[in-house]
């Protein structure tokens, strides 16, 4: 199943995507960026200023919900 996630965000690398970032104590945090690498566990995720990085695991369990 993780394969499946990992494969998805290889093809949407190098595409401007918007995301949604469930994080702790019911904060949600929405934000468009660029998906610029793409590691074995993890991804990272161009913002224009800064950087992020999550898991492949983050949009297997809808910590981190990928708009295209």
């Amino acid at each position: 199943m993780i394969e499946k996630v990992r494969n998805d965000i290889i093809r949407l690398r190098g595409n401007k995507i918007k995301f949604r970032y469930n994080g702790s104590r019911n904060q949600i945090e929405e934000f468009e960026g660029i998906i610029t690498n793409c590691y074995s566990y993890v991804f990272i995720i161009d913002l224009g200023v800064s950087k992020k990085s999550f898991s492949y695991a983050d949009v297997l369990i809808g910590n981190l919900e990928v708009n295209i």
